[in-house]
């Protein structure tokens, strides 16, 4: 007989790629399972996503003639805060969506956040797809730094919900009022960072000092990442990157990270207690 192993929290996880691969196989197919068209779904939605904002917003509300390609800004800006919002909620859900499977197996509790997150990027996928082509067609040339822009961002909010995913669903296992805190957090999202509107209008109402908290939300530099790599491309009329953009990106990045460190604290110190309160 030997002495367990000691825990190395999200180590684990990737050290057990295999079985993480399974539990996001079993989300992916679960979510499509008795549907008729099947991933199709996934490329049709953003697609009636961008009839309904051009003409709904664009075109009625006449956002079209004041944000050039304003549904290619609205729906990049969506598209990031969706893929956060999915991943946090079904994170912080994960623990208690699984109770059956923890106390029966012995797993890197740390998985399950985790297979959310990595669910949540794959249903965003052709999410992104779509707006990139909808993007080639109206002329988008990207550069070098428009693609990282992409991907930094993607990244940021991996992090980010990874971490908060943690956090809060470790705390979900006992105080079953951590979902409901969060289904505020994520519907309070897209109004907090500029997805809706341009940014010149919240600098033109805050106080410098407020609006230099805006932009230390990671969430409004993932939001800005994107349209800098998808939106600004296009060579709009009179749009530009948030000032200093790179900067604070590299803030919410360390910010991210700082979030997954203690998430994953908080997550080791309740894990003793997640069977008995499952």
């Amino acid at each position: 007989m030997a002495p367990p192993a000691k825990r190395t929290g999200l180590v684990d996880v990737f050290r057990r790629r295999y079985l993480l691969s399974l539990l996001v196989r079993k989300e992916v197919q679960l979510r499509y399972r008795g549907s008729v068209l099947g991933w199709l779904w996934s490329y049709v939605k953003p697609l009636v996503q961008f009839v309904v904002f051009f003409v709904a917003l664009g075109v009625f509300l006449g956002l079209n003639s004041s944000v050039e390609y304003y549904p290619i800004y609205l729906l990049s800006g969506i598209t990031i805060v969706t893929f956060f919002n999915e991943a946090f909620a079904n994170g912080t859900k994960s623990l208690v969506d699984n109770a059956s499977l923890i106390k029966k197996i012995y797993l890197p509790r740390e998985m399950f956040p985790v297979a959310s997150m990595l669910v949540a990027g794959v249903n965003t996928l052709p999410q992104i797809l779509v707006i990139v082509v909808i993007a080639l067609f109206l002329g988008w040339a990207p550069t070098f730094l428009s693609v990282a822009a992409i991907f930094v961002a993607l990244i940021m909010v991996a992090l980010l919900a990874t971490g908060l995913g943690l956090l809060f669903g470790a705390i979900n296992v006992t105080f079953r009022d951590a979902q409901s805190f969060v289904e505020i957090i994520v519907m309070c999202a897209v109004w907090a960072s500029p997805v809706m509107y341009q940014w010149e209008m919240v600098a033109e109402k805050l106080p410098h000092w407020l609006f230099i908290a805006y932009r230390l939300n990671p969430i409004t530099a993932a939001v800005e990442l994107f349209h800098y790599g998808i939106w600004l491309p296009l060579d709009p009329n009179g749009g530009q990157p948030l000032p200093d953009l790179w900067f604070f990106s590299g803030v919410g990045l360390v910010t991210s990270v700082g979030i997954l460190v203690i998430g994953q604290l908080v997550f080791s110190s309740l894990e003793g207690r997640f069977a008995q309160d499952l």
